[in-house]
């Protein structure tokens, strides 16, 4: 007799099943796991073996092969434990086999057989939701499970012991609930920044499109500040965006008693971090930085002292949207559709347009210094801005009347007109988002706006991309405007953010 229980392995946000095979035979006593498990699943047999223990079961002095089909893909993670187990019970008669088999399982068991929460709890139960199957997981992981819909039957069992009373009918478990929703506003604000009204124009556009930004300035100017402040001036998240996002940062682990948010990621990775933790990947392909960022921001700070390697490494998830990593054994896809926010000094020492402190090496220290960025990734960015040093008059003034609030009111309304104006399902979701006959039908300029970008695409040598973004931005200042066609300037306007960050730039 073989007794099977379902379980699943991800591939990235994907998930396939796998089907828990436990056979008993005559032999020399001997507790195996085939199917290409890793250390973590090799190592189940003996968590099981004392979860069982701890129940006052004892396996049998026989032959047990445990086998994980199909055998050729590669079964990695913890949540094993409980399939395995499950399938044992209906080996040794103690669980129906039609109880075990009707759910998809996963959990990790300790020694004295509790059922300890593991990552992935969510697609596994929107998995079971689309096979019209019921989920068997830790307590813990209740009510994150629970929100993929009430069609789906749940048991979160705290421990192996009352999951069998269960199914016995002398303990039931109750359903669980979905967790709460965090929909605080957040508590930075832009009347926390005085002066640099330039800049907080640019973030406003920024946040109202979905641009990539980028900001240079001394030390001190303020450039992490006006960064940190812009995750407050993006909408919330609706429905479907906190079931995509949830959906990655459960696979990672970062969903703390179900509880889910309404708030966009805002993700500030060191510039020390490697490739695999900014794109994802490790011996487990785990999502990194940028996904853990989806339908929200990545900041990057002291961009130029990130790896050249690791800052190119993003350029093509910034135009596709997603990362692909490839394996020799497998090809693991991760939704990564963000918004880039950079900040960097003018050079190493960051004053090289001070005049009261300049740079000693210059002209040499900020060519050297820039050139760490390769002129792709800069390409790529929507709106470069120059973030100046902030006086000390400035510094003495009150806190400017107009906070976070009215700003995302403006980018609020913005997002609306794009919301309407895109309404595909899986077509683009903002202006940064737009492009080849979508992007000519929206943005394409009155006559004299047409004149100065052609005129000024000469000028400044623009690239084929760097046109297009300045259409998307034009695009988002007649949307902030609230006027249907893009007009001279607008196209101005966003000219004026693509101005190359030259050494002639900083010159006094």
């Amino acid at each position: 007799m073989v007794a099977r229980a379902i379980t699943i392995a991800f591939e990235g946000i994907d998930v396939r099943p796998v089907d828990v095979q436990v056979q008993m035979t005559a032999g020399l006593p001997a507790f195996s796991v085939v199917g290409l498990p890793d250390k973590a699943v090799a190592e189940s047999r003996e968590r099981v073996r004392g979860a069982l223990s701890a129940m006052g079961l004892a396996l049998p002095p026989k032959r047990i092969v445990v086998n994980l089909a199909p055998a050729d893909l590669p079964k990695e993670g913890s949540h094993y434990d409980l399939p395995i187990a499950l399938a044992l019970l209906v080996a040794l008669d103690i669980l129906p086999a039609d109880a075990v088999a009707q759910s998809i399982s996963l959990g990790e068991l300790a020694l004295d057989g509790a059922i300890t929460t593991v990552a992935g709890a969510l697609p596994t139960a929107l998995a079971a939701l689309d096979r019209d199957m019921g989920l068997i997981c830790p307590a813990a992981c209740g009510p994150e499970a629970a929100w993929a819909g009430d069609g789906l039957m749940i048991l979160a069992a705290p421990s192996l012991l009352s999951l069998v009373n269960h199914f016995r009918g002398t303990q039931i478990l109750s359903p669980p609930r979905p967790g709460m929703v965090d929909s605080a506003p957040d508590p930075l604000s832009l009347a926390d920044i005085k002066g640099q009204e330039s800049a907080k124009r640019a973030l406003e556009i920024a946040a109202a499109g979905g641009h990539n930004l980028l900001m240079v300035g001394p030390p001190g100017s303020g450039k992490s500040m006006l960064a940190q402040r812009l995750a407050g001036l993006l909408p919330p998240l609706d429905a479907a965006e906190i079931l995509e996002v949830t959906m990655i940062q459960s696979l990672a682990g970062l969903i703390e008693s179900g509880a889910l948010t309404r708030r966009r990621p805002f993700r500030s990775p060191h510039h020390s971090a490697s490739m695999a933790s900014l794109i994802g990947g490790g011996i487990r392909v785990r999502p990194g930085e940028i996904s853990l960022a989806h339908l929200g921001v990545l900041f990057l700070d002291e961009l130029p002292e990130f790896s050249r390697t690791v800052l190119d490494s993003l350029r093509q998830p910034l135009e596709t949207g997603s990362v692909l990593i490839a394996r020799a054994n497998a090809h693991i896809r991760y939704p990564a559709r963000i918004q880039l926010v950079a900040a960097m000094n003018p050079c190493r020492c960051g004053y090289l347009s001070d005049p009261n402190r300049g740079c000693g090496r210059a002209p040499k220290c900020a060519r050297d210094y820039q050139m760490r960025v390769s002129g792709p990734m800069i390409d790529r960015m929507d709106l470069s801005i120059d973030v100046p040093a902030v006086s000390a008059q400035d510094l003495s003034l009150p806190p400017p009347a107009e906070g976070s609030a009215q700003v995302a009111g403006r980018v609020a309304a913005a997002r609306d007109i794009q919301r309407a104006r895109f309404s595909e399902a899986n077509g683009p979701r903002t202006n940064a988002q737009v492009d080849g006959e979508a992007l000519t039908k929206i943005a394409t300029p009155d006559a004299p706006g047409a004149a100065l970008l052609a005129e000024a695409a000469a000028r400044m040598h623009l690239s084929a991309r760097g046109y297009h973004r300045v259409l998307r931005v034009a695009r988002t200042l007649a949307d902030l405007e609230g006027v249907d066609g893009v007009r001279r300037l607008h196209i101005a306007e966003a000219l004026s953010y693509r101005q190359a960050h030259s050494m002639e730039t900083y010159q006094a």
